[in-house]
């Protein structure tokens, strides 16, 4: 008869090879594999934080932010302490912009015993005061860690962001040039240099640096939003295309990457109806993160009414823009004349012109965030 210890040991291993294969499979990509073995690692061994963190992982790869949510807040309930998923769990907060609810995660972490000066949880506290426009809040917080580590890079760079939010340009150049002494190799602080140089005047030396920013990390999302942004200014919608789309592979619930990847496609549908179709689709992903995106409900109504088979959800995605007062008066005109163009017989969804959703993305900043880090898989 088999005993208890050695029962336990023969579950443990047999956990810790499920484990091992799960790994394997996320970093091959195999998402649904790694889902399975993750989750029958829980079942062999049901306190198991590390399998439970990475389900979160692989439910943002699939761009499931409730699932992603759900597999966090499980890791929690395991490990209240367990940093990776608190940090991740702030993040999806931020991606969807719930800002309170980022704060209170790290402020309550913040005041667990020793943890007050925890670096990380500073940075991304810092972040979020800054996203949430509380600049006092945010530069005592980014001070704060660089009383204690003046080198800190990531402070460093949230401290350019606080003055650049603030139109401080040249002091934000100056604290960048700081951290770039710091660490020359680091794609957040050339990509914050990008921002500071368009605000300038400067959109060639801009664009240098969002490159150099991507050549230093091929995955750098904010290089290649950045470098699409500057595309699409130009009205370059193919370059803006294959950025956007390269941002939206590395961090599918980015609505930001699919919001620009949408108007890089809109912007090309006048000479080719399937980019208007694919753009739909991809306002509709920003909405399955952000359901009332104002510009989001709007582009996807025109984006779907360029051709024949998207004019039911070009009606319903126009009614709403209409309706919940999304849209200007004289869009409001443009609408009522597209929806009954799209009702009557032998109309095409050409036949009305109507108003181009805005095609200047906002760009995105280095500012320190929450990483999403298939290491944390080796590391439980």
């Amino acid at each position: 008869m088999e005993s208890a210890g050695t029962s336990a040991e023969s579950s443990e291993k047999a956990a810790q090879e499920l484990f091992a294969q799960g790994v394997s499979a996320f970093e091959a990509g195999r998402y649904d594999e790694a889902k399975d073995l993750f989750g029958r690692t829980l079942e062999a061994a049901p306190r198991w934080v590390g399998a439970q963190y990475n389900l979160g992982l692989i439910a943002e790869r699939q761009a499931d932010l409730a699932g992603a949510e759900a597999a966090y807040k499980a890791a929690l309930g395991l490990d209240s302490s367990h940093q990776p998923s608190l940090l991740n769990l702030g993040r999806l907060y931020r991606l969807r912009g719930d800002l309170d609810s980022a704060a209170m995660l790290y402020e309550k972490a913040l005041a667990e015993p020793n943890k007050q000066d925890d670096a990380e949880l500073l940075n991304n506290l810092t972040a979020v005061y800054r996203l949430a426009k509380k600049f006092t809040k945010a530069e005592a917080t980014a001070r704060k860690v660089l009383s204690r580590s003046r080198d800190n890079l990531d402070a460093l760079k949230n401290l350019a962001m606080i003055y650049y939010d603030q139109g401080h340009y040249r002091l934000a150049e100056a604290v960048s040039s700081n951290a770039r002494k710091v660490d020359d190799k680091d794609p957040g602080v050339h990509n914050n240099l990008g921002l500071i140089y368009l605000k300038l005047g400067e959109p060639q030396r801009a664009l240098a640096q969002f490159k150099q920013a991507v050549s230093l990390d091929a995955k750098f999302v904010l290089g290649h939003l950045n470098w699409g942004a500057v595309a699409l200014n130009y009205r370059d919608y193919q370059t803006a295309q294959r950025e956007f789309a390269e941002a939206a592979v590395l961090e599918p619930l980015s609505y930001q990457a699919h919001l620009y990847l949408a108007y890089a496609l809109d912007g090309q549908k006048s000479r080719d109806s399937r980019k208007g179709m694919d753009a739909g689709v991809e306002f509709e992903k920003v909405l399955a993160i952000r359901p009332d995106h104002r510009d989001a409900i709007c582009g996807a109504g025109w984006a779907y009414a360029v051709d024949r088979a998207g004019w039911d959800k070009a009606s319903a995605y126009l009614r709403q823009c209409r309706d919940r007062g999304a849209a200007s008066d004289p869009e409001r005109n443009q609408i009522d004349a597209k929806l009954k163009a799209i009702t009557t017989s032998g109309e095409t969804a050409s036949t009305v012109a109507h108003t181009e959703p805005n095609a200047t993305p906002r760009p995105a900043d280095s500012s320190a965030e929450a990483k999403e880090d298939a290491s944390e898989s080796r590391k439980q």
